[in-house]
């Protein structure tokens, strides 16, 4: 079975445990809806990335509270590009899917959408 990529993004407001983690449960749950991703036994691993000024939380919490207890999980820390955007959370899926890479939809929400304004997926 193929493996296909997944790409999304959110931001937030403060370096707030809470906020992380519920903006990254929002996020993987509108990545999981746009896909029809019903159970996780197709997603292979997620790595999540940060920005730096965020470090009160690790955004896989989120996905170990939606139950993906045997995804692997990673999270990083994204370069720091002058004037990129802050405080914004990414994600990389790897799935088995016998959909094309371009019938994958890609979600940006909330100030995030700004990274990919060629994108229309899920916004």
């Amino acid at each position: 079975m193929p493996v296909r990529g997944i790409r999304g993004a959110i931001t937030v407001e403060n370096d707030i445990p809470a906020e992380i983690i519920s903006a990254t449960k929002e996020l993987l749950q509108e990545i999981l809806r746009a896909n029809e991703i019903v159970g996780f036994e197709e997603i292979i691993s997620a790595v999540f990335t940060t920005t730096s000024d965020l470090t009160s939380a690790f955004p896989a919490e989120a996905a170990r509270d939606l139950g993906m207890m045997q995804v692997p999980l990673l999270c990083t820390c994204e370069i720091p590009v002058p004037d990129s955007m802050q405080r914004c959370i990414r994600i990389l899926f790897h799935v088995n899917t016998e959909k094309t890479q371009a019938e994958m939809t890609h979600v940006y929400l909330r100030e995030a959408k700004n990274l990919r304004p060629d994108m229309n997926s899920a916004q």
